[in-house]
């Protein structure tokens, strides 16, 4: 009877580790069938496109949130980060009435200033990343709004002198969002784009292969001779650079400078990195996965959208999604997930 057992016990295992690695990825593609199938608008290659650009944004903070996660950490700010992209290239273009290649680089500058300033209290300050970037989040959501006496940003709006603000968003910034090539937005580009080169760093540098160790066990890998100061820091600055991209995709599409902008944005990409863990059960934060993530979550939005629900229903859509993801990495599983904090 004994080798029944064993058989036994082999084969629930081998279907408890193919549920982990495939399952997510089944119930993606069986939640996208059965929008297809009920909602015959959904499966327009116009949905399709609206839908991926509508993801862009929350994939490519998640893809910033995935090299800090990588390293143990976590980015409260990279939703503020993203909001102040918005605010800063809203003022440059309508204030100052300066161009919108300065507005981008302006907003991309302000990204790593941010990432370098929470690399700072973390690094060299030794606060805790959680407290640190809780107090930069603060910061950023009371700076932002301080040039602009709380208002929204938009083009012919009266300044604080009382005259009209003398620049507008220029046509060529606006297709940041709006732009494309052929039937393919340039979020999707960029997003897929930025995918790649994240999945490249992580998986096939030696950078990646160093914040993976620090993620693991930071104590080990900085008595291996690890500079983990260093690699925490760079993660730190990529996630501010990432947040800013996503920012200026947010801004240009908006077409004003929403002081409400960014605001459900950590949520989206704490929750989008976290679901990556579980695709393919590899049990790490990882580029792929955050893409996954990002498209799960936007297939479901879009869907219920269709299907006539209220707006207030996609939180509780959003947090089932990670719920689920949360069960397939740390409940099913047989693998530790590789996340363990580093301070």
């Amino acid at each position: 009877m004994a080798p029944s057992s064993n058989s036994d016990v082999t084969t629930a295992m081998r279907v408890q580790d193919a549920v982990v690695k495939y399952g997510f990825i089944a119930v993606t593609i069986l939640l996208f069938v059965y929008f297809a199938a009920t909602e015959p608008a959904f499966r327009t290659p116009g949905a399709l496109f609206s839908m991926l650009k509508f993801a862009s944004v929350t994939a490519i903070l998640g893809l910033g949130m995935t090299y800090v996660m990588a390293v143990g950490g976590m980015d409260l700010s990279i939703g503020s980060t993203a909001g102040l992209a918005v605010q800063m290239a809203a003022m440059t273009m309508v204030f100052y009435n300066m161009t919108g290649g300065t507005a981008a680089l302006a907003v991309i500058l302000a990204g790593v200033l941010v990432g370098l300033a929470n690399a700072f209290l973390i690094v060299v300050c030794k606060i805790p990343d959680l407290l640190a970037t809780l107090g930069m989040m603060f910061v950023i959501q009371g700076a932002k709004l301080i040039p602009v006496d709380g208002q929204s940003v938009s083009a012919g709006m009266v300044l604080p002198d009382g005259s009209p603000a003398p620049g507008k968003f220029t046509a060529s910034f606006l297709l940041i969002d709006r732009g494309a090539i052929g039937p393919v937005p340039y979020p999707v580009i960029l997003m897929l784009v930025l995918t790649i080169v994240s999945w490249f760093i992580l998986d096939r540098t030696k950078w990646g292969r160093m914040m993976y160790a620090i993620g693991a066990n930071p104590e080990a890998s900085r008595l291996a001779g690890v500079n983990v100061g260093y690699y925490r820091g760079l993660a730190y600055v990529l996630c501010g650079l990432f947040a800013a991209i996503g920012g200026l995709i947010l801004v240009s599409r908006i077409g004003q400078g929403d002081v409400n902008a960014g605001a459900s944005s950590l949520l989206e990409a704490v929750a989008v990195a976290l679901v990556g863990t579980s695709v393919l059960g590899i049990g790490r934060p990882n580029a792929w996965g955050t893409l996954l993530g990002a498209l799960l979550i936007g297939i479901v939005l879009t869907g219920l959208t269709m299907k006539g629900f209220s707006y207030y229903y996609q939180d509780t859509a959003k947090g089932l999604v990670l719920i689920v993801a949360l069960l397939f990495s740390f409940t099913i599983s047989r693998k530790k997930v590789r996340y363990t904090p580093a301070t």
